[in-house]
């Protein structure tokens, strides 16, 4: 088995899934208009590298257990069309399908939580998706997460959980990813690929010798 592993906010998408959710919520009238400073200090923070993830999920996964599922699927309908079909980059297809005819598997693997990326991971048509999962009880969300966040050192994690349900461990692997919260990851791979890079992870893409490429182009 050959594995193409694709992180998602600002690699496959030129944008956020998260922030624009929220963005999203905030125009439906969902969140108020201050929750707007909360998650820009939170993206702030994940770029700093000082991301507090459960903080963070708090105040993610809030709106999933405060409304029902019918309402929240139709809100992400509206916001898959809206807010992430135009950041679905031309290049970021390209690149899962050139993959895919190679015969590798492919596999998007995000932090952020599997409500909100299954559209998109559908989207890109890859063979798995790997996200932050949140528990349900009686069909409802609770709002709290199961396992460990998929983050940082948690892709790994997720990572060696999924490989033990297939068939076989991977003999070559790639990784792409936007974020020096993914060098566990991208050290993990066989071949990493700096997307888009922010300034820590191009310093060390560099460093290492990585290609640095962009899908935005």
């Amino acid at each position: 088995m050959k594995l193409a592993l694709f992180d998602l906010d600002n690699t496959l998408l030129a944008g956020d899934s998260d922030v624009l959710w929220t963005e999203f919520l905030i125009e439906q009238g969902v969140l108020a208009e201050s929750d707007r400073e909360r998650s820009d200090q939170f993206y702030r923070d994940y770029e700093q590298g000082e991301l507090d993830i459960q903080g963070f999920l708090d105040f993610q996964l809030r709106p999933l257990r405060m409304h029902d599922p019918e309402r929240l699927e139709a809100w992400r309908s509206h916001y898959f069309r809206e807010k992430i079909l135009p950041v679905i980059t031309d290049g970021a297809r390209a690149l899962v399908a050139a993959h895919r005819r190679q015969g590798h598997r492919t596999v998007i693997i995000t932090a952020t939580n599997r409500f909100t990326t299954t559209p998109i991971a559908a989207e890109l048509a890859v063979d798995a998706l790997l996200a932050t999962e949140v528990e349900r009880v009686d069909g409802r969300y609770t709002g709290r997460l199961l396992g460990v966040p998929c983050f940082r050192e948690g892709k790994i994690q997720h990572l060696e959980h999924w490989l033990e349900t297939q068939a076989a461990r991977p003999d070559e692997t790639w990784c792409y990813s936007d974020s020096a919260n993914d060098i566990p990851l991208l050290e993990w791979s066989d071949h990493a690929v700096a997307v888009d890079p922010d300034p820590r992870l191009e310093e060390h893409a560099r460093s290492r010798g990585w290609p640095v490429i962009s899908l935005r182009d």
